[in-house]
């Protein structure tokens, strides 16, 4: 609860939100119909061949000579998903790739080898005594997905195939694979920020839609009715996506348990609810992960008529985002943005927590955490990491605020997707939440009885 003595922060709080109306979308989102399948393969493969062109570049800044991965079908390594064609739907026998920092003459920067026979460690075997390298990554990390993506198994045969002088110079080191996979290309003219901007249009056009009298009719429809509804429509428009959409009431549902109950029963939604969804679309190898909140107008009720105390909580959280985007220092490690954010918010007199991810290619994807739901101190090994630049980022997070009209304190949860323009500056994708989506009542019958459509 906001005591006397924050009042001017509070204030405050609300002015600098009240400036900041700009970085709100400036027009209804609208639905991005997706290009064909072929076409979709030509875009991303010019990205795949940019993001490969550019390893050679990461692994001299890594001061490394070579990059090692070797995978079955079925057990691929992590990264593969980064560095495949659009048509290749799984490794095929044994896939081994290498990547060259500096190229001898007459080598190349890159090579992939699909065999199942011993031919395919003599080809190994002669590029690494041609280019002599002196240290070769192997992703074998034991904390970073990116980084630890080689089979055990897988990792034992190349040791043995490749003979003790080569096995000796195998090193590891995390950051490379972070930094391919994390690195967003910049694609056609910007394409694909072009294409992610269309991705989170995308989904915000459909939770608005979701968090409508079109869906939802108080007292019949349920949450689970509107998390069935979002899976429906994104098929529909030949979108996918990486997690079961979640939505839930706030002060109701137990949403942000970091473990929820797999049988946890869904409310049917009433007027004057406060509604949340964590919602995110998959498509062209990319992903999205938004959290926005609705308010369900009563009968004759107005934009005007949603309690102050919601207004105020919701303005609560844009300013934390705004302190999150802020302090995101490319270079800086997540716990150290973690560590300035919180401190930032306690010293503008509220609370709430911060639990940023990077997102792209995967909806948790390559780079290091800005906290987690239930780690506000630090984050071992991940929180660690640098920020990158060229990446995008979920600033996932919430405002806590006392709600005068319910008397009780309440969870403020919005998240809302962010690229690198330059420097150390982050741009939101489409915009960010500022205002409740509104729940209209249906319209009444003659005799004044509000209709449920079936």
């Amino acid at each position: 609860m906001i005591q006397s003595t924050g009042l001017k922060t509070l204030v405050a709080v609300l002015l600098s939100v009240g400036v900041a109306q700009s970085s709100a979308a400036t027009r209804e989102p609208q639905y991005v119909t997706l290009p064909s399948l072929r076409e979709q393969l030509a875009i991303t493969d010019a990205w795949r061949s940019e993001r490969i062109a550019n390893i050679p570049n990461i692994l001299k800044k890594y001061d490394v000579d070579a990059w090692l991965i070797s995978q079955h079908e079925h057990a691929e390594d992590t990264v593969f998903w980064s560095l495949k064609r659009a048509t290749q739907f799984a490794a095929r026998r044994r896939t081994l790739q290498l990547f060259l920092a500096s190229p001898a003459p007459g080598l190349q920067s890159s090579y992939s080898w699909i065999d199942n026979t011993p031919e395919v460690w003599s080809n190994l075997l002669d590029v690494l005594e041609a280019q002599d390298a002196r240290s070769i990554v192997v992703n074998v990390d034991a904390e970073i997905a990116f980084s630890g993506g080689m089979h055990a198994g897988e990792l034992v045969e190349i040791q043995r195939r490749v003979g003790e002088k080569w096995q000796s110079r195998f090193v590891a080191e995390p950051m490379v694979g972070v930094e391919v996979v994390g690195t967003m290309p910049r694609g056609k003219e910007g394409d694909r920020l072009k294409w992610y901007k269309g991705l989170m249009e995308t989904a915000w056009a459909m939770i608005g839609e979701a968090f409508s009298e079109r869906v939802i009719t108080p007292g019949f429809t349920t949450t689970e009715d509107v998390e069935w509804w979002l899976r429906d429509k994104v098929q529909a428009m030949n979108y996918t996506t990486w997690f079961q959409p979640d939505v839930s009431i706030i002060g109701k549902d137990d949403f942000g348990d970091p473990n929820p109950s797999p049988i946890q029963p869904k409310n049917v939604i009433h007027y004057g609810d406060l509604l949340h969804v964590d919602f995110g679309v998959t498509a062209i190898g990319m992903n999205t992960d938004t959290q926005h909140l609705a308010y369900v107008l009563y009968p004759g009720e107005t934009e005007k008529d949603i309690p102050q105390g919601f207004r105020v909580g919701l303005k609560k959280a844009n300013r934390l985002q705004d302190i999150v985007r802020e302090n995101m220092k490319i270079g800086m490690t997540g716990n150290a943005i973690l560590t300035k954010s919180l401190e930032q918010m306690k010293n503008e007199g509220f609370d709430g927590r911060v639990y940023c991810h990077p997102i792209g290619d995967w909806g948790h994807s390559a780079g290091t955490l800005i906290g987690m739901f239930n780690l506000q101190d630090e984050v071992p090994v991940l929180g660690d990491l640098p920020l990158l630049n060229h990446t995008y980022y979920s600033v996932e997070l919430y405002a806590e605020h006392f709600v005068p009209e319910l008397n009780k304190t309440l969870n403020f949860y919005l998240e809302e997707d962010v690229h690198w323009v330059d420097g150390d500056q982050w741009d939101w994708v489409w915009g960010r939440q500022e205002n409740f989506h509104l729940i209209h009542s249906k319209a009444a019958n003659q005799e004044g009885f509000f209709v449920q459509e079936l």
